[in-house]
């Protein structure tokens, strides 16, 4: 399977980061937790944690998985991934 159908199955997820000051994603299914050093976002690729300081949510669209972010980024952290799908055989030896 090719990467472009594999990310239309499991969902797109993008990342705009404009000068460490402004994050734009898509793919957000849901906002765990959030504070001002740190927002834990749910999305179609795994568990996202945003760390910075001064963070705030200007925008949240669970409707659409769109989530915009303001304040000083100094980190974006990957916590897991969700199955790529295949099955027990795929997910063993793929």
């Amino acid at each position: 399977m090719a990467a472009h159908e594999n990310e239309l199955t499991v969902g797109a997820h993008s990342l705009i980061l404009e000068g460490r000051e402004r994050l734009s994603m898509s793919g957000v299914e849901d906002v765990e937790s959030f504070d001002e050093e740190s927002i834990v976002a749910l999305t179609t690729r795994g568990t996202l944690v945003i760390h910075g300081s001064g963070l705030h949510i200007e925008r949240l669209s669970l409707d659409v998985g769109e989530l915009a972010v303001d304040g000083t980024v100094d980190s974006l952290e990957y916590l897991d991934t969700k199955p790529s799908g295949g099955g027990l055989w795929h997910r063993l030896f793929g």
